[in-house]
């Protein structure tokens, strides 16, 4: 079982940006593929970015060309840069290895002025 421990999230205010870190447990990360993921109350999961264990990068479109996830597989960690934030991306950021269905607790991201 991985565990999966997310850090970063914060109050920011519109236009600010964050940088959100998942840690992963355990020795295979290099081979997880991993996604970013956010719900905000009322709302559905979804999936706001993922990354392959080779490097390859999908987003969704609401965050096309303001967020960026990266991986460092030296420190078992995948990032999440958000920029630009804007008041809907307010959500609870959860991280998840793909294959495996593991999911961490998730961090709070409030956008606000």
């Amino acid at each position: 079982q991985v565990q999966l421990v997310e850090s970063g999230g914060g109050l920011v205010q519109p236009g600010g940006s964050l940088r959100l870190s998942c840690a992963a447990s355990g020795s295979f990360f290099s081979i997880y593929d991993m996604g970013w993921y956010r719900q905000a109350p009322g709302k559905q999961r979804e999936l706001v970015a993922r990354i392959t264990s080779g490097g390859v990068t999908i987003y969704a479109d609401s965050v096309k060309g303001r967020f960026t996830i990266s991986r460092d597989n030296a420190k078992n960690t995948v990032y999440l840069q958000m920029n630009s934030l804007k008041p809907e991306d307010t959500a609870v950021y959860i991280c998840r290895t793909l294959q495996y269905n593991n999911w961490g607790q998730g961090t709070q991201v409030t956008v606000s002025s």
